[in-house]
């Protein structure tokens, strides 16, 4: 397909990913990213789109595998960023499940740095060992020891509080 072609067909092509993206769950922003990619795909692939039957469904597809990538990428939803809606929940408990949150924020600030780190690396965005060992520049059994201590601090922290 030769470049005035393409440039005549790719605002329909680029509104049709667009509400491709909208209609299977993209905000804006993440519809307007995937939309753009499918455009520099099928310029890539521009010299080959005349041999398909409807470019459309190819945009179609794209659209629909490139939010499904995304969204398998995306990390799960963490405590910290769900919306816990309580319905029979009285003022009394909210306060104190306020003051837990709040004390637990404190005691993990009080964590050394890197055990903070490492902490929230692994437990809110499920990195790997190997991952850790590799973004703080450290060995794999140092990242187990400094888990392992970052938690038995906190575990202590919790008995300490409950007087277990």
């Amino acid at each position: 397909m030769e470049r005035s072609a393409f440039e005549q067909e790719a605002r329909s092509w680029r509104q049709k990913a667009l509400e491709v993206s909208r209609h299977y769950g993209a905000g804006a922003d993440e519809a307007e990213d995937i939309a753009q990619d499918v455009m520099l795909r099928l310029w890539q692939m521009h010299d080959e789109l005349e041999r398909f039957r409807s470019t459309e469904a190819i945009v179609v597809l794209m659209a629909k595998h490139l939010l499904r990538n995304r969204q398998r990428r995306r990390p799960s939803e963490t405590l910290n960023e769900a919306v816990v809606v309580g319905f029979n929940t009285s003022p009394h408990e909210e306060l104190e499940t306020k003051e837990n949150d709040e004390w637990l924020t404190a005691r993990l600030q009080q964590l050394p740095t890197t055990q903070r780190t490492l902490l929230y690396l692994r437990q809110v965005e499920r990195k790997s060992h190997e991952e850790l060992a590799t973004l703080l520049g450290i060995e794999i059994t140092s990242v187990s020891t400094l888990l392992a201590k970052a938690r038995r601090t906190m575990l202590e922290e919790i008995k300490r509080r409950n007087q277990i």
